[in-house]
């Protein structure tokens, strides 16, 4: 596995709004660009989903997977958002990644996203790191307007 690539970013909302963004899989496929739909498969004692499929088509990359979740958030919203590969997928081998938030209560909130995949075709670090950081970038940037939006 290499080395994770990151990036932060900062939303004129509320923790727990940018949280309640973040915990609507049902969403995705509505302001998530590359997601085009989503599945809760299992939920956790807290409500909150567990496992989640994805069916992703991000161009060259299409893929469906399903990931595992660890919710370790206050009620205020503070706290993170991990994940990881449930099981390898048609591309992926390793999908590892978290969401970071961390403002005051109104906000605003500054979200850290942190990201590691592993492809099973060969791929330069360069390039793979590259592409994280646009997966990255896109990502905040589509979760930042659907929060402020």
């Amino acid at each position: 596995m290499a080395n994770r690539t990151e990036s932060s970013i900062q939303v004129d909302a509320a923790p727990v709004d940018v949280l309640a963004v973040i915990a609507d899989f049902d969403a995705y496929p509505v302001w998530a660009g590359a997601v085009k739909e989503t599945e809760v498969l299992d939920k956790g004692t807290d409500g909150r989903a567990s496992r989640v499929r994805f069916a992703l088509d991000a161009g060259a990359i299409k893929d469906t997977y399903a990931l595992d979740y660890v919710w370790d958030v206050r009620a205020d919203g503070n706290g993170s958002v991990r994940w990881s590969l449930a099981e390898p997928a048609q591309l992926l081998k390793a999908l590892d990644g978290s969401y970071t938030l961390d403002g005051a209560q109104l906000g605003p909130t500054t979200v850290s996203y942190q990201l590691t995949v592993d492809l099973k075709i060969p791929m330069l670090g360069v390039l793979k790191r590259k592409a994280e950081q646009g997966i990255i970038d896109t990502a905040l940037r589509e979760l930042k307007k659907r929060v402020e939006g």
